[in-house]
């Protein structure tokens, strides 16, 4: 028998990571775009969301998602290796909340 320990590791064994290389070549080929035009599009879109959360707006996009800042308290944390205790400062950090259709997608592909 086969443990969920096991199979968790298995799913994240067989994961592979997409490149924005990958993303360009794959939307030009299926579009009359030249890759260096969805390149540029592709990397206006991703300064664009940059510089939005840098202001501190938030970002949503219908059925993909939500992007928005969260302040994190300072807290006292502990090296693993000295046992040290240490101070963490506050710091602002980038949440994203999976939209509706992203769910969906995500939840069909575990079947």
């Amino acid at each position: 028998m086969t443990s969920v320990r096991s199979l968790d590791t298995l799913a994240r064994r067989a994961t592979t990571t997409t490149t924005k290389k990958e993303l360009v070549d794959r939307i030009a080929a299926g579009s009359n775009l030249s890759r260096a035009d969805v390149k540029r599009t592709i990397q206006a879109f991703l300064d664009e969301v940059i510089e939005e959360l840098d202001k501190g707006n938030r970002l949503e996009f219908r059925d993909f998602g939500v992007f928005e800042i969260r302040q994190r308290a300072a807290r006292r944390a502990q090296n693993p290796k000295t046992l040290e205790q240490v101070e963490v400062p506050a710091r602002r950090t980038v949440k994203f909340k999976p939209g509706r259709l992203m769910k969906v997608k995500v939840e069909q592909s575990d079947d």
